[in-house]
């Protein structure tokens, strides 16, 4: 079992040292451990509350999801508690047997005992309240955004986005209830109606993405579909008070592959969410013409939809269809749209055969059903192929307007943007100087844009299950804006990998990382602790399956935002004032890993949330590392040393000690922490493996287990065979050790997060395990597990395939080219070594991806170690996209 601190109030640095405590401390944590469940105070200011159990799984979903808190506080193990606590119980003082009745005595000793029973009972239970209380109580500190951050008075810039990147194509504005815009289409394929709305690997495209993004200005994206494809464009224009006006452009071409549509059909929609409300313009009675509209946040608007022309603008024959209705909700709109669909309308072009349509009809909510809480109006446009359609939103508060934003002045606003952005991105990244070809530029461009164009403005509340509370609580409403790592498989926020996204965006956009950290660090409780994935609203909880929702408050994750301060940092866009005003929270957020992540012995970590079932897998996983299945000691428990942990908070403490010293706080400790985790000497001591010539975690472990078929007694007559399970079996007892087996990405971090010393022979065992084709080296990047592992490519569980145990990341390869890199500019005897692996692996990393990319048509979230396929979820251009850096050699 396993146990963390809370401290009430606020935290600091020097209370939460590792491992230096008290030995009341000391004695409170092996009472913790021996009760695991139970919240036992050790002063009136802080209290140790009880440990995790086993997570639950999901075979695909594995790589997200954080492990299960741990088993409940029950009154009896509360009480024993506080009963080993207790003070030494008052004794009678004798002073005659004539003065004093012993039955009396014994009457006032049994009413004092269960008045203190009582006191401790009520004691414990308030505490257990308290804690959980914490866990959904936000930090004290002041917020880093306020009310009206996001909103059209501070930020008009940014208020109308594509914040919606689970859709094909959509926008809304950065606020709480936002009025949604988006496109769906459905081929008129006899027999084969198909509507497309949000981005599904199901759906089997065979490309979609942005090929230029700046996000903030404009974007054009490419669609291909069977049979057709589809470009949209989008284009913002300031003015007025509620973030100014927009326009889009749809143009939809057939496609030589797969059957032709001989039409299509575009259906524009426009939705509330439980505020504001909207009127059809109709005309001919199914043309909705405009619409006219108001919210809170955007007052009076108009949007128009253009008549379809061909590309050359000349008017093309159309069938209307539009439909009013009322839904559920956003999460609904696929749902109302397929249930409205009615094949009773004709297609009859001049001079063309009458064909019959699907078109949106009536929709009517089931009787009993949710109430209603969106205004869904949308605008149906059956055509033939080619032709373009543009739609248009003015805001009643740009009185200023010279020209509506169509046609010519579309065209021209697009253009302007689009050689804007492509300067830009040469001026930032000089590929076309450094003498990429003009594919691999808009392969760059587009890497950057998906990054650019997925960023999502999210708002809801988290699901967070407490040690110290019998069911999960919901966190309190609040913003998050974030880049996501996929729109079609993960399209929300994940705190470890939005470390990586940030690398790069804050290369294109600092201020917009800036705020991106702010919304992060603003989801912080008041213990420290940041919700590790977050699945806020209805549209982002469909993508999740329900027993998965749930966040689990003793679960930590890589800080990686710190990777994202540092480069801030060293580009000089962290200024004072920002400085000043994240400081409090990262001192929290440092204080909860020192506080929960502690290893057994000083200056050691060790993740929390490990699946303690040792039956079912072959290697318990440790999802909260981000490395899921990579192989750990084979049995858990409270004696791991886990290596990557350990140089996390190396970077972080080094991280800490800049900022508090940029903005004159005290930074000692911090500095102090950096240099002992970075002590070559204490690392050799804590994680080097003579015998295995190689860094390792440490803990329980053996290396002789299998997964075997479970053998099952026959049942008895006229019963059915069950299906005997895959199981493991443990050939060789484990012991404490260092964990064989397992070289691979978490051997490296002394190397990746740049710990090691030029001088360290260390430096050069790793440089030839990464270099050899028997272990980490592949022709297209490292792969995440030694070749020579029993674990490699091995799976898990029966429904469980290998996903750290092989496959090449591109975040763990970009953080080994920067660190080769760094080590090639230092003096020392690996010097050289480390420049030709340099140049060697950026050239293999790029070539594959872009490969890749052009046969595919996607960024994949891995690469396959034989071949360099993609495989994974995709387009994955999350921290996928960090190959632009590595072309750009920006570290």
């Amino acid at each position: 079992m396993e146990a963390h601190g809370v401290t009430m109030g606020r935290s600091r640095f020097s209370r939460c040292r590792p491992n230096v405590r008290s030995k009341c401390c000391q004695n409170t944590l092996e009472n913790t451990e021996q009760y695991p469940s139970v919240v036992v105070p050790t002063s009136l200011s802080s209290f140790l509350p009880g440990g995790q159990s086993a997570a639950k799984r999901m075979a695909r979903e594995r790589r997200r999801r954080a492990a299960d808190a741990g088993p409940r506080a029950q009154e009896k193990g509360l009480l024993r508690s506080f009963a080993m606590k207790r003070t030494e119980r008052p004794g009678a003082t004798a002073a005659s047997s004539s003065s004093w009745d012993l039955g009396r005595i014994c009457g006032v000793l049994a009413l004092a005992s269960g008045a203190l029973g009582c006191a401790a009972f009520a004691y414990g239970l308030y505490a257990r309240w308290w804690l959980a209380a914490r866990t959904v109580t936000l930090h004290p500190a002041p917020r880093l955004l306020g009310p009206n951050a996001s909103g059209p008075g501070l930020s008009p810039d940014l208020f109308w986005g594509s914040y919606r990147p689970q859709v094909y194509f959509g926008m809304k504005t950065r606020s709480p209830r936002s009025l949604v815009t988006g496109l769906m289409w459905m081929h008129q394929l006899e027999g084969d109606i198909r509507l497309r709305h949000t981005c599904e690997q199901s759906d089997g495209l065979p490309r979609y993405g942005w090929l230029l993004h700046d996000g903030v200005h404009f974007g054009v994206q490419e669609l291909r579909d069977v049979g057709l494809s589809l470009q949209t464009e989008f284009v913002k224009r300031p003015g007025g008070r509620h973030g100014g006006d927009w326009s889009w452009r749809v143009t939809a071409r057939p496609e030589r592959s797969g059957p032709q549509a001989p039409f299509v059909s575009l259906l524009f929609y426009v939705a509330t969410d439980g505020q504001g409300a909207l009127q059809p313009q109709v005309k001919e009675k199914s043309r909705m013409a405009s619409l006219t509209g108001v919210t809170e946040e955007l007052g009076h608007f108009t949007i128009t939809f253009q008549p379809p022309t061909s590309e050359t603008g000349t008017p093309l024959y159309a069938s209307y269809n539009y439909l009013d209705a009322k839904a559920e909700g956003l999460h609904r709109l696929s749902e109302v749209v397929k249930a409205s669909l009615a094949p009773r309308f004709s297609f009859a072009p001049p001079g063309a055969p009458k064909r019959r349509y699907f078109g949106v009809d009536t929709y009517r909510i089931a009787p009993g059903g949710v109430q209603p809480r969106s205004q869904l109006l949308i605008h149906q446009v059956t055509v033939s192929l080619p032709c373009r359609l543009e739609v248009v939103f003015e805001s009643g508060s740009f009185s200023e307007r010279t020209e509506r934003l169509a046609g010519e002045a579309l065209t021209g606003a697009l253009d302007r943007h689009a050689a804007a952005f492509e300067r830009r991105f040469e001026e930032t990244f000089g590929l076309a100087a450094k003498g990429y070809s003009p594919q691999e530029q808009r392969f760059a461009r587009a890497a950057l844009s998906n990054m650019l164009g997925g960023m999502g403005y999210f708002f809801g509340r988290s699901l967070v299950q407490s040690p110290h509370a019998e069911q999960p609580q919901l966190y309190p409403e609040g913003p998050l804006f974030t880049a996501v790592p996929s729109r079609s498989f993960f399209p929300r926020g994940f705190l470890w990998d939005e470390g990586f996204h940030q690398l790069l965006v804050a290369r294109w956009d600092p201020a917009l990382s800036r705020e991106v950290l702010a919304h992060w660090l603003d989801l912080m409780n008041a213990e420290g602790w940041i919700p590790r994935e977050q699945i806020l609203g209805d549209e982002a909880r469909t993508k999740v399956p329900s027993e998965f929702l749930v966040q689990h408050s003793s679960a930590g994750n890589p800080p990686t935002l710190f990777l994202t301060l540092r480069q801030l940092l060293a580009q000089g866009q962290a200024d004072g004032n920002f400085l000043r005003s994240i400081f409090p929270r990262l001192q929290s957020w440092y204080d909860w890993y020192n506080q929960t992540q502690t290893g057994p012995l000083p200056y050691t970590f060790r993740w929390r949330g490990r699946d303690q079932d040792t039956r079912l897998f072959l290697n318990p996983k440790t999802l909260t590392s981000g490395l899921d299945d990579y192989p750990r000691a084979s049995h858990p428990s409270p004696d791991e040393r886990h290596l990557d942990l350990r140089c996390w908070m190396a970077v972080v403490s080094a991280v800490m000690a800049d900022v508090a010293a940029r903005i004159e706080a005290p930074a000692e400790e911090y500095r102090r922490m950096a240099e002992t985790l970075a002590d070559n000497q204490l690392l050799d001591q804590h994680h080097w493996a003579e015998a295995l010539g190689t860094f390792a975690d440490y803990g329980n472990h053996t290396s002789a287990v299998a997964l075997e078929r479970e053998r099952l007694r026959p049942p008895p007559p006229g019963q059915p065979l069950p299906s005997p399970r895959l199981l493991r079996i443990v050939r060789k007892p484990p012991a404490l050790q260092f964990v064989g087996g397992a070289l691979g990405y978490v051997s490296l971090f002394p190397l990746l997060l740049e710990l090691l010393h030029p001088n360290s022979p260390r430096l050069g065992n790793l440089l030839a395990d990464m270099r050899s084709e028997k272990k980490l080296w592949t022709p297209f990047g490292l792969r995440s597990l030694s070749r020579s592992s029993p674990f490699y490519l091995k799976h898990n569980t029966e429904h469980d395939p290998p996903y750290w145990r092989g496959p090449i990341w591109l975040n763990i390869n970009y953080l080994a080219v920067r660190a080769l890199h760094h080590y090639g500019q230092l003096e020392g005897p690996y010097r050289e070594q480390a420049s030709a692996l340099y140049r060697q692996l950026r050239a293999n990393l790029i070539g594959n991806v872009f490969r890749q990319y052009q046969e595919s048509g996607y960024i994949w979230e891995q690469y396959n170690d034989s071949t360099g396929r993609g495989q994974g979820c995709y387009p994955f251009t999350g921290w996928s996209a960090l190959v632009v850096l590595m072309m750009a050699e920006e570290y």
